[in-house]
Order: structure tokens, then C-alpha cells, then sequence
């Protein structure tokens, strides 16, 4: 389970990445997040986090009928957003990578 603090700073990347492969409602998008390992994601988390991309021009919401209950606010990554996944897509492999380095245990020289 990831920490609450990097659950923060990683979702909306997240989120935007897997709204590039299609576009996804809140449960689904949850289920998705699980599956992948990163993270058991509350409602409480998760529809302020797409409601900040909407309000940022990132995602773009739409309603949809459901063949079991209420219909459904599916949303879709914008052009917009995909210059963001893109840009912090790359920021995010030198980040990691320096993490990497740092937590990488220190080879002994024989």
C-alpha cells in the first residue's frame, strides 16, 4: 500500500495515465488503481483529484448511461492534459531514477 503523502503527490500523474488509455468513471478508475498495485484509493481522494483535473482543463467529464444503476460521469484526458502526462511523465523517470540511485545498496569493491 503506498503512504498516504505519496498517494497526494502521484495521483493526478496517475490518473492522467491511465485517462490516456481510455476514458473511465471514479469506480472504475479506482479498480484500476488497485489492480495495479498502487493504491486503494477512498472516494474521498479520488473525485476531488478529478475534479481538480477538470477545473484545470485536464480532464473533460460526461454522463453516460449504466447497464446496472444511475448513469455514470465518465472522464477523458484533454489535449491539455496530455502535455501535462507528458511533461511530468518525463520528470517523473529522473525522479525515480534518483531515487533509485540513493536507495541502491553501496557495492563493496573486493
Amino acid at each position: 500500500m503506498m503512504p498516504k503523502p505519496w498517494l497526494h503527490g502521484f495521483l493526478d500523474l496517475c490518473l492522467l495515465a491511465m485517462l490516456r488509455e481510455r476514458a473511465d468513471y471514479g469506480y472504475g478508475l479506482a479498480q484500476r488503481l488497485a489492480t495495479a498495485g498502487v493504491a486503494d484509493v477512498p472516494g474521498g481522494t479520488l473525485y476531488p483529484a478529478l475534479l481538480r483535473l477538470e477545473e484545470q482543463g485536464l480532464a473533460v467529464p460526461t454522463w453516460a448511461p449504466s447497464e446496472s444503476g444511475p448513469r455514470r460521469k465518465y472522464y477523458e484526458i484533454t489535449p491539455a492534459g496530455r502535455n501535462v502526462l507528458d511533461e511530468q511523465s518525463a520528470q517523473w523517470v529522473t525522479f525515480r531514477d534518483g531515487v533509485d540511485t540513493l536507495l541502491a545498496p553501496v557495492k563493496e569493491v573486493p
